[in-house]
């Protein structure tokens, strides 16, 4: 049985030892980046979000959940961010939650991961793809172990009804239909009971 001072070998990097992981919100962002004028990019922050991951034995036996509060969305533009919060986007009044959960786990490099999941959004689900690299484990001022990663996707709004847009006199759309998602999360084990 691994204690919390006991971490399993991986590659260049030490592997998380088996367990439960909760997300550090405070320590973790999502951002959301999106082409504005078919040229720049806005990038949105979704800062209320709770998440357990589950490290397997095995890299593939992990899985992963994330629970977000579409309410949260904050581009640093009020006007900007109540459309958002619309019917046109992400409707939060109908649906206020964003959810993650993992199917299905690939150690792709000694750092690598492909994790596959259903991301839902407005209550509808579709297959997502989460590019993840982990970055290590350390240990805090409290004693806690702690695990960084990051994880990388590509996702077309339109796939979840978010189909809103406004013709250029140039050719294309005001807002890009792919939105880039980039995930840097701190998790904290959680510690056993016994």
């Amino acid at each position: 049985m691994s204690t919390d001072t006991e971490v399993r070998q991986g590659g260049p990097v030490q592997a998380p030892p088996a367990g439960t992981w909760k997300v550090d919100p405070g320590h973790s962002t999502i951002t959301i980046t999106a082409r504005h004028l078919m040229v720049s990019k806005v990038r949105g922050t979704l800062g209320d979000f709770e998440g357990t991951i589950h490290v397997g034995e095995r890299p593939e036996d992990s899985w992963v959940e994330v629970s977000i509060n579409a309410a949260s969305v904050n581009t640093l533009n009020p006007q900007r961010d109540e459309h958002m919060r619309s019917a046109d986007f992400l409707d939060v009044e109908n649906f206020p939650k964003i959810e993650f959960r993992s199917t299905k786990t690939e150690l792709v490099g000694d750092n690598a991961l492909r994790v596959y999941g259903d991301l839902t959004v407005r209550g509808i689900s579709k297959p997502v793809v989460l590019e993840v690299e982990y970055l290590g484990l350390f240990t805090d001022p409290w004693g806690n172990t702690r695990a960084g990663f990051t994880a990388t996707a590509e996702v077309d709004r339109e796939d979840w009804g978010m189909t809103w847009n406004q013709a250029l006199e140039t050719g294309g759309g005001l807002v890009g239909k792919k939105l880039q998602v980039e995930l840097d999360i701190q998790a904290v084990r959680v510690k056993d009971e016994s």
